[in-house]
């Protein structure tokens, strides 16, 4: 897929485009991508998100392979 292409098409067509509630889904999804998702979190998730990264410096992880077992009789097959 040729992104530069297919953007010059989207253009194209939203030029066009007369209907007013597609105009608006386009501006409320312009909106949402310049939210940063870090921004839209509660400060006890950052909490928990930075003491996580801290233990990962730490050393302080768990293998994948070790999690996948403990959990294993949780996961669909």
């Amino acid at each position: 897929m040729d992104i530069q292409a297919e953007k010059l098409n989207l253009i194209k067509w939203l030029a066009e485009v007369d209907e007013p509630a597609v105009i608006e889904s386009f501006l409320e999804l312009k909106s949402k991508q310049q939210e940063d998702w870090w921004d839209q979190i509660t400060d006890e998730e950052k909490a928990e998100i930075e003491e996580g990264l801290a233990q990962a410096d730490r050393g302080e992880t768990v293998p994948h392979e070790e999690v996948m077992r403990k959990y294993d009789k949780w996961r669909t097959k």
